[in-house]
């Protein structure tokens, strides 16, 4: 295919495609040590030359933002059977609780599509990170609303799907830090946003149940809502654009503009600016053509695919990626009816049980903030390739792999806190024991979420976000469909042995993260996307 628009970009939007005006196809994008992403290096307009204090800033944002969209999804979870009931009446008599189920996994689903187009059009020149970050907060903010407002369970179910495919935080927030961040300092930014969400979710449902006992589940939604608006107001007047090619292509518009008011008469140039004049109209094509626009975005839409057929890595870790992560829906959409029918807590001491999760999740953020930049620069130190500058110094640089050795040592954690968290539930023991295998969950999900994350931003360079989408939309689709699931097996086998083929599932996927840390460095030269140079 030939795009003759991406000159926009420092890279081809797919690999071998030629860029704006050449004749010969482009070389493929490369990791190399995460060149492909500053070759402004001294530039103070390059995110990574921005003060500290104003990059943990964007930081906070994206973790108040991911906070917020948990929030909302989680916090209807101890009370979806009431929404259900409320809103159907008579009609949702023995639809209940897959209703229920559904309305909370149909979120997934939705999240399974929106990143198809927000993060390859977040890594556009022409749109970057900020214009779509922004629309999809202003779409969430609508979609949030939509939902307080539906009058009958279908139209919520459907606006909460909506409100999911609204959702960019988890595939941006990852790659947005990779622009703020090289790869020896992303870990405690890393770890923030990952556990930011798993905080929604366990705030979501502590409070959602106390304020839907007080004033009903509508006034739960337009605490979504509020939150939800304020989010979206500070993307807009905060929020700085980070993705590279997308400041450069910004700064050769302004340039352009600048030369055309300069040969017009408007303004007089300066020595700067007349320097600048040749080099921006010979890089910026005056009016593109509209068939060419179109293809420039369907390349762009088509990109989280590539990746993932082309990359072997991608795809297994998307699939163990998947399958771990799915565990937390597992556990919200259980627990409840656990709490509630076995344990004859009310909807707000269930919502407030999801704080345990929560904690589990914070001690595993403590732990990689603590260990995981500091085992990736003692293995770079040690086994890390050389190169050679060109001053004739050498130095060692660190392999993508040497962020996974936290999810290879806790792989196992998370199904055995699963056949703890089925038996614990069949035979009603103390509820300590329940809570403990809760936390466990939480701390197994983020020891595997965050190096793996990390490892995608490290591993895709400028394509962190398409990349990072091959993983959320097999996670999402996973999240969306695993849970249903586990009604069946509770039915037919009861909590312990519905829980054990669950664990099953689990381990049957632990391996994943050990072979790709010994196997996945040649594995990455098999894909034109991740070949060292």
């Amino acid at each position: 295919m030939n795009s003759t628009i991406a000159a926009d970009e420092t890279q081809p939007l797919l690999a071998g495609e030629p860029t704006s005006g050449s004749t010969s196809p482009s070389p493929s994008p490369t990791l190399a040590g995460d060149a492909t992403t500053l070759s402004f290096t001294d530039d103070p307009d390059n995110p990574r030359n921005w003060p500290a204090a104003f990059k943990w800033s964007i930081v906070c944002l994206l973790a108040l933002l991911a906070f917020t969209v948990t929030f909302t999804c989680i916090s209807v979870v101890p009370f979806a059977a009431h929404i259900v009931e409320e809103l159907e009446g008579e009609n949702s008599h023995g639809n209940v609780r897959a209703a229920s189920v559904l309305l909370v996994t149909i979120w997934e689903l939705g999240e399974a599509a929106g990143p198809l187009a927000i993060a390859p059009l977040s890594e556009t020149a022409s749109w970057g990170r900020s214009t779509v970050l922004t629309a999809a907060t202003t779409m969430f903010a609508i979609t949030t609303a939509g939902a307080a407002l539906a009058p009958s369970a279908g139209l919520f179910i459907a606006a909460r799907g909506f409100t999911g495919v609204a959702v960019a935080t988890n595939v941006l927030n990852p790659a947005i830090v990779g622009d703020l961040f090289p790869p020896e300092q992303r870990g405690s930014a890393m770890a923030l946003v990952q556990l930011a969400p798993l905080l929604g979710g366990a705030i979501g449902p502590a409070l959602g149940g106390a304020v839907a006992d007080t004033w009903g589940w509508r006034s739960v939604m337009w605490l979504s809502t509020a939150l939800s608006v304020a989010c979206n107001v500070l993307v807009w007047v905060a929020f700085r654009e980070t993705f590279t090619p997308a400041i450069k292509y910004a700064r050769k518009l302004r340039q352009r503009k600048e030369n055309q008011k300069i040969a017009s008469g408007a303004i007089t140039p300066t020595e700067e600016s007349i320097g600048a004049m040749p080099d921006v109209a010979a890089e910026i094509p005056e009016t593109p053509a509209t068939s060419s626009g179109l293809r420039h975005i369907r390349d762009a839409v088509l990109r989280p695919a590539i990746l993932l057929a082309d990359s072997f890595v991608l795809a297994i870790l998307a699939i163990y990626g998947s399958v771990m992560f799915s565990y937390f829906y597992v556990m919200s959409v259980t627990l409840p009816d656990i709490l509630e029918t076995k344990y004859n807590y009310s909807s707000a001491a269930t919502g407030s049980a999801f704080l345990i999760f929560s904690l589990g999740a914070f001690f595993s953020v403590v732990i990689c903030n603590t260990y995981l930049d500091s085992i990736y620069l003692h293995l770079t130190s040690k086994y890390g390739r050389v190169v050679v500058d060109a001053d004739g110094n050498s130095k060692r640089v660190g392999r993508p792999e040497f962020k996974l050795p936290l999810a290879a040592c806790s792989a196992l954690l998370l199904p055995l806190a699963t056949v703890a968290y089925g038996w614990a539930a069949e035979l009603t023991l103390p509820t300590p024991f329940l809570f403990v295998a809760e936390g466990l969950m939480g701390s197994s999900m983020l020891l595997t979420f965050i190096p793996l994350a990390a490892y995608v931003v490290d591993a895709f360079g400028l394509y962190a976000a398409s990349a990072m989408t091959g993983v959320i939309v097999t996670r999402c689709l996973c999240g969306t469909f695993l849970p249903l699931a586990v009604s069946p097996l509770v039915d037919a086998f009861g909590y312990g042995w519905g829980f054990m083929v669950m664990a099953g599932i689990c381990f049957s996927v632990t391996p994943i993260p050990v072979f790709v840390y010994y196997y996945g460095e040649s594995w990455r030269q098999l894909s034109k996307y991740t070949r060292d140079v």
